[in-house]
Protein backbone atom coordinates (compact mmCIF):
# COMPACT_ATOMS: atom_id res chain seq x y z
CA UNK A 1 0.00 0.00 0.00
CA UNK A 2 2.77 2.18 0.57
CA UNK A 3 4.77 1.72 -2.43
CA UNK A 4 1.24 2.70 -4.06
CA UNK A 5 0.65 5.97 -2.03
CA UNK A 6 4.54 6.96 -3.34
CA UNK A 7 3.30 6.20 -6.92
CA UNK A 8 0.12 7.86 -6.87
CA UNK A 9 1.89 11.07 -5.62
CA UNK A 10 4.77 11.00 -8.08
CA UNK A 11 1.49 10.81 -10.91
CA UNK A 12 -0.37 13.72 -9.16
CA UNK A 13 3.06 15.75 -9.60
CA UNK A 14 3.88 14.68 -12.89
CA UNK A 15 0.16 15.72 -13.89
CA UNK A 16 0.75 19.48 -12.22
CA UNK A 17 4.03 19.55 -14.06
CA UNK A 18 2.38 18.94 -17.03
CA UNK A 19 -0.64 21.62 -16.84
CA UNK A 20 2.25 24.41 -15.80
CA UNK A 21 3.69 23.35 -18.79
CA UNK A 22 0.64 24.04 -20.89
CA UNK A 23 -0.15 27.39 -18.94
CA UNK A 24 3.30 28.63 -20.30
CA UNK A 25 4.53 26.74 -23.10
CA UNK A 26 8.16 26.75 -24.46
CA UNK A 27 8.22 27.86 -27.97
CA UNK A 28 8.40 24.48 -30.33
CA UNK A 29 11.57 24.50 -32.44
CA UNK A 30 12.61 22.04 -35.56
CA UNK A 31 12.92 18.45 -34.37
CA UNK A 32 11.75 19.38 -30.79
CA UNK A 33 8.46 19.15 -29.06
CA UNK A 34 7.50 22.42 -27.44
CA UNK A 35 7.78 20.82 -23.87
CA UNK A 36 8.47 22.90 -20.79
CA UNK A 37 8.04 26.50 -20.09
CA UNK A 38 10.31 29.73 -20.60
CA UNK A 39 12.19 30.09 -16.64
CA UNK A 40 10.65 32.94 -15.01
CA UNK A 41 13.52 35.83 -14.25
CA UNK A 42 13.85 34.56 -10.48
CA UNK A 43 14.93 31.46 -11.75
CA UNK A 44 17.60 32.85 -14.11
CA UNK A 45 18.66 34.86 -11.44
CA UNK A 46 19.17 32.17 -8.73
CA UNK A 47 21.35 30.74 -11.55
CA UNK A 48 22.79 33.95 -12.76
CA UNK A 49 25.83 34.45 -10.07
CA UNK A 50 28.83 34.52 -12.21
CA UNK A 51 31.27 37.16 -12.03
CA UNK A 52 32.90 38.71 -14.86
CA UNK A 53 36.97 40.00 -14.35
CA UNK A 54 35.57 44.05 -15.00
CA UNK A 55 33.75 43.16 -11.54
CA UNK A 56 30.19 42.95 -13.58
CA UNK A 57 27.74 40.75 -11.22
CA UNK A 58 29.94 41.70 -8.27
CA UNK A 59 26.94 42.06 -5.30
CA UNK A 60 27.89 45.56 -2.99
CA UNK A 61 30.19 44.48 0.06
CA UNK A 62 33.11 44.70 1.58
CA UNK A 63 35.42 42.65 3.76
CA UNK A 64 39.28 43.12 5.60
CA UNK A 65 42.30 41.28 5.82
CA UNK A 66 41.89 40.29 9.53
CA UNK A 67 38.54 39.39 9.61
CA UNK A 68 39.32 37.36 6.43
CA UNK A 69 42.09 35.57 8.66
CA UNK A 70 39.07 34.53 10.67
CA UNK A 71 36.68 33.22 8.33
CA UNK A 72 39.69 31.46 6.79
CA UNK A 73 40.80 30.01 9.59
CA UNK A 74 36.54 28.70 10.21
CA UNK A 75 35.99 27.67 6.81
CA UNK A 76 39.20 26.87 4.70
CA UNK A 77 42.21 26.28 7.01
CA UNK A 78 41.21 22.58 7.21
CA UNK A 79 41.79 21.67 3.96
CA UNK A 80 44.42 24.94 2.91
CA UNK A 81 46.45 25.21 5.90
CA UNK A 82 46.90 28.40 8.14
CA UNK A 83 48.64 29.89 5.34
CA UNK A 84 47.76 28.72 1.79
CA UNK A 85 50.28 26.07 1.67
CA UNK A 86 47.99 23.10 1.48
CA UNK A 87 46.81 20.21 3.49
CA UNK A 88 47.52 16.89 1.91
CA UNK A 89 46.81 16.72 -1.20
CA UNK A 90 44.42 19.96 -1.03
CA UNK A 91 45.07 22.76 -3.05
CA UNK A 92 47.87 25.41 -2.28
CA UNK A 93 46.87 28.79 -2.41
CA UNK A 94 50.08 30.84 -1.46
CA UNK A 95 52.74 31.41 -2.77
CA UNK A 96 54.68 29.41 -6.51
CA UNK A 97 55.99 32.74 -7.39
CA UNK A 98 58.20 32.01 -10.75
CA UNK A 99 57.57 28.41 -10.67
CA UNK A 100 55.32 28.46 -13.96
CA UNK A 101 58.19 27.80 -15.87
CA UNK A 102 59.71 25.12 -13.86
CA UNK A 103 59.14 21.22 -13.72
CA UNK A 104 56.57 21.27 -10.77
CA UNK A 105 54.71 24.49 -11.28
CA UNK A 106 52.81 25.73 -7.92
CA UNK A 107 49.36 27.63 -9.76
CA UNK A 108 47.83 30.01 -7.45
CA UNK A 109 46.14 33.32 -7.10
CA UNK A 110 49.09 35.03 -6.58
CA UNK A 111 51.34 33.15 -9.40
CA UNK A 112 49.04 31.82 -11.57
CA UNK A 113 45.41 33.05 -12.13
CA UNK A 114 44.71 36.20 -14.22
CA UNK A 115 42.07 37.76 -13.00
CA UNK A 116 40.21 38.43 -9.38
CA UNK A 117 36.90 37.15 -10.40
CA UNK A 118 38.01 33.90 -11.14
CA UNK A 119 38.86 33.33 -7.56
CA UNK A 120 35.74 35.86 -5.82
CA UNK A 121 33.00 33.47 -8.19
CA UNK A 122 34.94 30.10 -7.37
CA UNK A 123 34.61 30.86 -3.57
CA UNK A 124 31.34 32.13 -3.87
CA UNK A 125 29.79 29.01 -5.87
CA UNK A 126 31.81 26.23 -4.54
CA UNK A 127 33.34 26.86 -1.21
CA UNK A 128 33.53 26.05 1.22
CA UNK A 129 33.91 22.25 0.78
CA UNK A 130 30.51 20.35 1.55
CA UNK A 131 28.93 23.47 1.66
CA UNK A 132 28.75 25.42 -0.99
CA UNK A 133 27.46 28.63 -1.06
CA UNK A 134 26.77 29.40 2.67
CA UNK A 135 29.31 32.29 2.79
CA UNK A 136 27.66 35.64 3.35
CA UNK A 137 29.04 38.34 0.26
CA UNK A 138 31.11 40.21 2.85
CA UNK A 139 33.11 36.98 4.64
CA UNK A 140 33.56 36.34 0.82
CA UNK A 141 35.08 39.73 0.28
CA UNK A 142 37.10 39.56 3.06
CA UNK A 143 38.70 35.51 2.84
CA UNK A 144 39.94 36.80 -0.93
CA UNK A 145 41.27 40.24 0.67
CA UNK A 146 43.33 37.53 3.37
CA UNK A 147 44.38 35.13 0.04
CA UNK A 148 45.17 38.95 -1.13
CA UNK A 149 47.69 39.58 1.40
CA UNK A 150 49.01 35.84 1.93
CA UNK A 151 50.20 36.04 -1.79
CA UNK A 152 51.76 39.92 -1.32
CA UNK A 153 49.43 41.70 -3.53
CA UNK A 154 48.15 43.86 -0.65
CA UNK A 155 48.73 45.03 2.82
CA UNK A 156 47.75 43.67 5.72
CA UNK A 157 45.39 47.51 6.04
CA UNK A 158 43.28 46.45 2.86
CA UNK A 159 39.93 46.18 2.65
CA UNK A 160 38.46 44.78 -0.71
CA UNK A 161 35.22 45.64 -1.70
CA UNK A 162 33.19 45.71 -5.02
CA UNK A 163 34.01 49.61 -5.47
CA UNK A 164 37.97 48.77 -5.23
CA UNK A 165 37.41 45.29 -7.01
CA UNK A 166 38.71 45.89 -10.41
CA UNK A 167 41.66 48.00 -9.58
CA UNK A 168 43.19 44.43 -8.21
CA UNK A 169 45.64 43.05 -10.55
CA UNK A 170 46.87 40.01 -10.53
CA UNK A 171 50.41 39.06 -11.43
CA UNK A 172 49.69 36.37 -14.30
CA UNK A 173 47.11 38.64 -16.00
CA UNK A 174 49.24 39.28 -19.20
CA UNK A 175 50.35 35.60 -19.19
CA UNK A 176 46.83 34.28 -21.04
CA UNK A 177 45.43 35.06 -24.55
CA UNK A 178 42.44 34.93 -26.54
CA UNK A 179 41.60 31.38 -27.72
CA UNK A 180 42.66 31.88 -31.26
CA UNK A 181 42.27 28.09 -32.63
CA UNK A 182 39.48 29.01 -34.76
CA UNK A 183 41.77 30.86 -37.04
CA UNK A 184 44.98 29.07 -36.19
CA UNK A 185 45.24 25.35 -35.88
CA UNK A 186 41.37 24.97 -37.27
CA UNK A 187 42.66 25.66 -40.86
CA UNK A 188 46.12 23.87 -40.52
CA UNK A 189 44.44 20.23 -39.60
CA UNK A 190 41.73 21.03 -41.72
CA UNK A 191 44.08 20.56 -45.42
CA UNK A 192 44.36 17.76 -47.04
CA UNK A 193 46.78 15.11 -45.12
CA UNK A 194 50.39 14.90 -46.46
CA UNK A 195 51.00 11.30 -47.32
CA UNK A 196 55.05 11.26 -48.25
CA UNK A 197 58.27 13.42 -47.84
CA UNK A 198 56.44 15.28 -45.77
CA UNK A 199 59.68 16.60 -44.24
CA UNK A 200 63.37 17.69 -44.50
CA UNK A 201 65.41 14.67 -44.01
CA UNK A 202 66.79 13.93 -40.55
CA UNK A 203 70.65 13.94 -39.85
CA UNK A 204 72.43 13.26 -36.73
CA UNK A 205 74.98 15.87 -36.07
CA UNK A 206 76.00 14.60 -32.83
CA UNK A 207 76.53 11.81 -30.06
CA UNK A 208 75.98 12.20 -26.60
CA UNK A 209 78.57 11.73 -23.98
CA UNK A 210 77.77 10.26 -20.67
CA UNK A 211 80.52 11.42 -18.10
CA UNK A 212 81.22 10.72 -14.47
CA UNK A 213 79.87 7.32 -14.58
CA UNK A 214 83.51 5.50 -14.05
CA UNK A 215 83.21 3.09 -11.13
CA UNK A 216 85.64 4.06 -8.09
CA UNK A 217 88.52 0.93 -7.17
CA UNK A 218 88.20 -0.36 -3.98
CA UNK A 219 92.06 1.99 -2.83
CA UNK A 220 89.95 4.67 -4.27
CA UNK A 221 87.66 4.41 -1.45
CA UNK A 222 90.07 3.54 0.80
CA UNK A 223 91.80 7.11 0.00
CA UNK A 224 88.35 9.17 0.87
CA UNK A 225 87.82 7.06 4.09
CA UNK A 226 91.37 7.90 5.37
CA UNK A 227 91.12 11.54 4.03
CA UNK A 228 87.91 12.09 5.99
CA UNK A 229 89.40 10.30 8.95
CA UNK A 230 92.16 12.91 9.32
CA UNK A 231 90.08 15.83 8.53
CA UNK A 232 87.74 14.48 11.29
CA UNK A 233 90.92 14.66 14.01
CA UNK A 234 92.32 18.39 12.63
CA UNK A 235 88.99 20.43 12.17
CA UNK A 236 88.23 21.15 15.58
CA UNK A 237 85.04 20.83 17.18
CA UNK A 238 82.88 23.81 16.82
CA UNK A 239 80.24 24.73 19.90
CA UNK A 240 76.90 25.80 19.16
CA UNK A 241 73.04 25.42 20.98
CA UNK A 242 72.63 22.85 23.18
CA UNK A 243 71.78 19.86 21.76
CA UNK A 244 68.47 18.96 23.71
CA UNK A 245 66.92 22.67 23.24
CA UNK A 246 67.65 21.96 19.53
CA UNK A 247 65.27 18.92 19.77
CA UNK A 248 62.93 20.31 21.46
CA UNK A 249 63.07 23.14 18.75
CA UNK A 250 62.55 20.45 15.72
CA UNK A 251 59.09 20.17 16.88
CA UNK A 252 58.09 23.71 17.69
CA UNK A 253 59.40 24.57 13.87
CA UNK A 254 57.19 22.43 12.08
CA UNK A 255 54.47 25.52 12.69
CA UNK A 256 57.18 27.35 10.56
CA UNK A 257 58.33 25.01 7.97
CA UNK A 258 55.56 25.22 5.99
CA UNK A 259 56.72 28.98 4.93
CA UNK A 260 60.36 28.99 6.13
CA UNK A 261 62.37 26.31 4.51
CA UNK A 262 66.31 26.03 5.93
CA UNK A 263 69.14 24.01 5.71
CA UNK A 264 71.11 22.54 2.88
CA UNK A 265 68.45 22.72 0.25
CA UNK A 266 66.49 25.26 1.18
CA UNK A 267 64.91 27.75 -0.86
CA UNK A 268 62.34 31.28 -0.36
CA UNK A 269 59.04 30.07 -0.43
CA UNK A 270 56.03 32.02 1.32
CA UNK A 271 58.14 33.15 3.56
CA UNK A 272 61.89 33.47 3.11
CA UNK A 273 65.00 30.91 3.58
CA UNK A 274 66.56 31.27 7.01
CA UNK A 275 69.66 30.04 6.34
CA UNK A 276 72.11 32.52 7.50
CA UNK A 277 69.04 34.66 9.45
CA UNK A 278 71.19 34.43 12.71
CA UNK A 279 72.61 38.31 13.23
CA UNK A 280 72.15 38.93 9.74
CA UNK A 281 70.11 42.17 8.93
CA UNK A 282 66.68 42.23 8.23
CA UNK A 283 64.75 42.08 4.80
CA UNK A 284 68.51 41.31 2.46
CA UNK A 285 67.34 37.74 1.60
CA UNK A 286 68.64 37.66 -1.77
CA UNK A 287 65.68 36.85 -4.34
CA UNK A 288 62.94 37.34 -2.00
CA UNK A 289 60.21 40.21 -2.28
CA UNK A 290 59.74 41.95 1.70
CA UNK A 291 57.43 44.00 2.72
CA UNK A 292 58.11 47.59 2.77
CA UNK A 293 58.07 47.57 6.59
CA UNK A 294 60.90 44.65 6.71
CA UNK A 295 62.80 46.12 4.00
CA UNK A 296 63.03 49.94 5.67
CA UNK A 297 63.44 47.93 9.33
CA UNK A 298 66.63 46.30 7.74
CA UNK A 299 67.99 49.80 6.24
CA UNK A 300 67.39 50.91 9.59
CA UNK A 301 70.18 48.58 11.23
CA UNK A 302 67.27 45.71 12.65
CA UNK A 303 69.90 43.08 13.13
CA UNK A 304 68.23 39.41 13.95
CA UNK A 305 69.73 38.61 17.30
CA UNK A 306 68.59 36.91 20.19
CA UNK A 307 66.91 39.65 21.36
CA UNK A 308 64.84 40.74 18.48
CA UNK A 309 64.34 37.43 17.18
CA UNK A 310 62.35 36.60 20.97
CA UNK A 311 60.63 39.50 20.41
CA UNK A 312 59.74 38.49 16.70
CA UNK A 313 58.42 35.27 17.06
CA UNK A 314 56.93 36.53 20.32
CA UNK A 315 54.73 38.99 18.47
CA UNK A 316 55.32 38.96 14.92
CA UNK A 317 52.67 42.13 14.08
CA UNK A 318 52.96 44.28 17.33
CA UNK A 319 57.41 43.95 16.69
CA UNK A 320 57.19 45.22 13.09
CA UNK A 321 53.55 46.68 11.74
CA UNK A 322 52.97 46.10 8.53
CA UNK A 323 55.37 43.18 7.98
CA UNK A 324 53.54 40.39 5.87
CA UNK A 325 53.70 37.47 8.43
CA UNK A 326 50.88 36.62 9.08
CA UNK A 327 52.09 33.71 12.22
CA UNK A 328 50.08 35.04 15.77
CA UNK A 329 53.46 34.16 17.44
CA UNK A 330 54.76 31.54 19.83
CA UNK A 331 53.22 31.15 23.54
CA UNK A 332 55.84 30.31 25.49
CA UNK A 333 59.42 31.69 26.38
CA UNK A 334 60.88 27.68 25.95
CA UNK A 335 59.37 27.06 22.58
CA UNK A 336 60.64 30.78 21.43
CA UNK A 337 64.32 29.89 22.77
CA UNK A 338 64.01 26.26 21.18
CA UNK A 339 63.30 27.66 17.85
CA UNK A 340 65.79 30.06 18.24
CA UNK A 341 68.45 27.21 18.82
CA UNK A 342 67.35 24.92 16.06
CA UNK A 343 67.45 27.49 13.33
CA UNK A 344 70.91 27.92 14.69
CA UNK A 345 71.93 24.48 14.77
CA UNK A 346 70.64 23.87 10.98
CA UNK A 347 71.95 26.45 9.04
CA UNK A 348 70.82 29.43 10.63
CA UNK A 349 73.89 31.37 11.73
Amino acid sequence: MKKILLSASALVMGFSLVALAQENPAPSRDGGYGLGRTALPEEIAAWDIDIRPDGTGLPVGEGDVWTGEEAYVDYCSACHGDFGEAVGRWPVLSGGFGSLDGEDPVKTMGSYWPYLSTAWDYIHRAMPYGAAQSLEDDEVYAILAYLLYLNEVVEDDFVLSNENFAEIALRNEDGFFLDNRAEVELPLFSQEPCMSDCSDPVEITMRAAVLDVTPETESDEAAEEEAAVVEEETVPVATGPDPELVAAGEAVYRRCSTCHQIGESAVNRTGPLLNGIYMATAGTREGFRYSPAMSGAGEDGLIWDDENLAAYLTDPRGFLRGNRMAFQGLRSEEEIAAVIAYIRANGGE
